[in-house]
């Protein structure tokens, strides 16, 4: 199996871990200095998973064939899965499926930092978190406006599950996030950050704070930063931003049909598609092509057409798509939702790939956040324009996460039941954009 089959995969079916390295710990605790570090007679390697939170949860962080991937663990889908990892004492070991080995992998290590405390005595790993390999990521408000309105809660977010628990805060300030960045340069070679935030109150929708914590960081380490909320009210804060130290944006739309974001981002869904894309295109004069982004998650009920279609629109603009596949969250009212199978994720990356790599936005020029780090999806090892395709084997199934029946989604289907996967044929930018303004 060739590595980006490998990864869309197990980020669909999740893996089941046979055994853990003595030592583990969920993100958010404190472990000592010697389990962090790996050091000490006897003790192997410690590595973090992590339960609940905003941004990737219920996840792994490990390298496979010298990609850094995060990995679904802590789900139902998971506990299923046939794709199981067999761990030696230091975290490294094989992927294997039916009893046949895959592929090497690796957990990544517990980071240095998280053994440390400020001076008020909180530990590090409740303001901010090792994502993937090499990025830094915090929640810098752990509460949102609708998150506690059933009515009004996007059903896929668990963002104050970590905070009930007790494994981080509600509030970070400029200078926690400052010194915790520092240290985690310094200690693990960590390369940029990303802050995101749940959605306050005020009109800026977080945008005020984001920019103090990066006006905190870039006091203390010279570490880029993306800063991600909704689109505030007044889009001069992107100046702001851009001003305090942020060096890219993300707004994310998550699903981009209307009757979809009524049904599982209710209050989110107040907040037009229109008023995105108007966002999307300041924020562009802003930050520069390629250094704005967005998450689109596929499994909570778009379509294939729309989520391609929506893809090219913002690639036009200069905008990043981070595609990724729907991770159930146990507590959460999406738990039950199936994710997106492997062929109806790979046919997103082998068309949107290629188009980003055309359109000069690739994952790489992105100064910091989700897009560069790309350790949540597979879409990043498509980004070569002329890529072959790997096509499934003749008995692959192909699974529509929406059932949908529009035109590009039966052709792919029908190509998938032929033993391969063929290009779709481009769709037309105005089919969104009439469904936007009619919002």
């Amino acid at each position: 199996m060739d590595t980006q089959t490998l990864i869309t995969e197990l980020q669909s079916f999740g893996l089941r871990l046979a055994e853990a390295p003595e030592g583990a710990a969920e993100a958010g605790a404190a472990p000592s200095q010697e389990a962090a570090s790996g050091e000490g007679e006897g003790r192997r390697a410690a590595w973090t998973s992590r339960r609940g939170g905003a941004g990737p949860t219920q996840h792994v962080a490990a390298t496979l064939r010298g990609a850094t991937v995060m990995i679904p663990i802590h789900t139902d889908q998971a506990a299923a899965s046939p794709f199981i990892a067999r761990l030696g004492r230091d975290g490294a070991g094989t992927v294997e499926r039916d009893g046949l080995e895959l592929a090497p992998i690796a957990l990544v290590k517990t980071p240095r930092f998280y053994a440390l405390s400020t001076e008020d005595g909180i530990p590090y790993p409740k303001i901010a978190l090792l994502h993937g390999a090499d990025v830094l990521a915090s929640t810098v408000l752990q509460t949102c406006i609708r998150y506690t309105e059933r009515e009004k809660a996007c059903t896929f977010c668990a963002i104050g599950q970590s905070l009930a628990a007790g494994r981080t805060i509600a509030k970070k300030t400029p200078e926690q996030l400052g010194e915790v960045a520092e240290a985690a340069a310094r200690l693990d070679g960590v390369r940029h950050v990303t802050l995101t935030t749940g959605t306050p109150r005020s009109a800026d929708r977080g945008a005020a704070h984001l920019a103090d914590c990066a006006r905190g960081i870039k006091a203390r380490v010279d570490l880029p930063v993306q800063a991600q909320c909704e689109p505030p009210d007044d889009f001069a804060w992107f100046e702001r931003m851009r001003a305090a130290g942020v060096d890219s944006l993300g707004m994310h739309l998550e699903a981009v049909e209307d009757e979809v974001r009524a049904a599982v981002m209710p209050g989110k869904a107040e907040v037009s598609v229109a008023r995105y894309f108007e966002a999307f295109e300041a924020a562009v004069r802003v930050f520069g092509r390629g250094q704005v982004s967005t998450y689109l998650i596929a499994g909570l009920g778009d379509s294939l057409a729309s989520l391609l279609d929506a893809s090219e629109r913002l690639i036009a603009m200069g905008v990043y798509p981070f595609l990724v596949p729907l991770v159930p969250i146990p507590g959460t009212p999406g738990a039950d939702r199936a994710p997106p199978s492997g062929d109806f994720m790979r046919a997103i990356y082998e068309h949107i790939g290629p188009l980003l790599a055309r359109a000069g936005l690739r994952s790489t020029d992105v100064k910091a956040g989700c897009a560069r780090c790309g350790a949540c999806s597979g879409l990043s090892g498509f980004e070569a324009e002329g890529r072959a395709a790997t096509p499934p084997g003749p008995a692959a199934a192909w699974t529509s996460t929406s059932e949908s029946s529009d035109d590009a989604t039966l052709q792919l289907r029908a190509c998938a039941e032929q033993g391969h996967v063929s290009r779709v044929p481009p769709l037309a930018p105005v089919h969104l954009l009439r469904r936007a303004r009619a919002v």
